[in-house]
């Protein structure tokens, strides 16, 4: 097959024909949009369908990489709701291992849409909630949901049901007080109870309880189980809060492990990446109140050159997330100026403060072996 040069083509198309092709703006082509200006010059990149003011009340949950969007959302002085608040006199790091401050209601991280589903059913029909809880070693009870939020467990089931309590009453408050709902899109696998339905947060064993192969299944959403959760918890935020706007981010962070039979984890981030983005288009198309951000397409990619990932091309540098936020806030500010270049961009080294609090990231010691 011959190809033609770019110039060769351009004369070969007739002046006089007229496609849906012909007036549409540079920002729709590949070479115009992205080829020529490069990562530092991508212009008008996202539209949103509303702005932000520091003054919406912005609550955020969902993967590690919406910590990042909380703590660029506190450093900007926007309005970030903290309906969970730690403690009087509890001290910063005290604070943050027992994972206040990270989302705005002390859930933890919720990787998938049905996580986020069941979080939502509890905290708004308690009655529901299961209370299943695991022994550690310690003799303290952890929660199943969010095994890590108390690092020493809960003394007795009174105490686990008391803070369960208090994070339904924060969740039921952050949804209805909050303007925006922020919520980023990590995975697509899952693990549940078999005989009660539950949903866990990791998988049994990981990070407390213990694996049984009887009682614990692992679930591969497709994109339209994902969308069915994800219209019942339109369906829910209607009812509590019809005002209330949704923003959805897919996390560009790559999956640690994948425990889909004989898959590789390269080919299991794709199809978890894709499936997600997929329904977050989707659910753009549906609601008129849903937005989609593509911080995803920012650091993952062809263009980006991967220059954005870390050594161990997984997580996301400091400068990827500052460049992924600066977009961010100049798209629902409404300014559309390019974004600075890489030093400007502030390329720093990360901190303790940088890193996300995941718990997936305990499934990476499983290959040390």
């Amino acid at each position: 097959m011959q190809f033609l040069s770019h110039n060769r083509l351009q004369e070969s198309v007739s002046m006089k024909s007229r496609t849906p092709y012909s007036e549409l703006p540079a920002r729709q082509f590949w070479r115009t949009a992205v080829a020529e200006p490069g990562p530092f010059g991508l212009q008008d990149l996202h539209r949103p369908k509303f702005q932000i003011s520091p003054d919406h009340k912005i609550i955020t949950a969902g993967s590690c990489f919406a910590q990042t969007l909380s703590r660029a959302l506190k450093q900007r002085s926007y309005t970030w709701l903290d309906a969970e608040p730690a403690p009087p006199m509890m001290l910063p790091e005290t604070a943050r291992r027992y994972n206040y401050g990270i989302f705005s209601t002390r859930t933890g991280n919720i990787y998938t849409v049905a996580l986020l589903r069941q979080w939502l059913d509890w905290a708004f029909e308690p009655e529901t909630a299961n209370q299943e809880t695991w022994l550690g070693e310690n003799g303290r009870l952890y929660d199943p949901v969010r095994p890590t939020v108390e690092p020493e467990g809960f003394a007795d089931e009174t105490a686990f049901l008391a803070a369960r309590e208090q994070t339904f009453a924060s969740l039921r408050q952050a949804i209805r007080t909050a303007d925006i709902l922020l919520f980023t899109l990590g995975l697509t696998e899952a693990w549940l109870n078999r005989e009660t339905g539950m949903i866990y947060q990791m998988c049994p064993g990981t990070q407390g309880g213990e694996f049984d192969p009887a009682r614990h299944e692992l679930v591969n959403y497709f994109s339209d189980a994902i969308l069915r959760d994800f219209e019942a918890i339109m369906q829910r935020l209607k009812v509590e809060n019809p005002d209330i706007k949704v923003i959805l981010t897919v996390s560009p962070v790559s999956l640690t492990a994948t425990a889909v039979p004989d898959s590789h984890a390269l080919v299991a981030n794709t199809y978890t990446k894709s499936t997600l983005r997929s329904v977050a288009g989707e659910a753009t198309r549906r609601w008129k109140n849903v937005d989609y951000f593509p911080s995803y397409e920012l650091v993952a990619a062809p263009a980006m050159r991967g220059m954005f990932y870390n050594p161990n091309q997984r997580t996301i540098s400091p400068a990827g997330v500052d460049f992924v936020m600066r977009h961010f806030f100049q798209s629902y500010s409404g300014s559309l100026t390019a974004v600075p270049g890489l030093q400007a961009a502030g390329m720093r080294p990360a901190s303790q403060d940088d890193e996300p609090v995941c718990n997936e990231m305990i499934l990476d010691f499983y290959n040390e072996r």
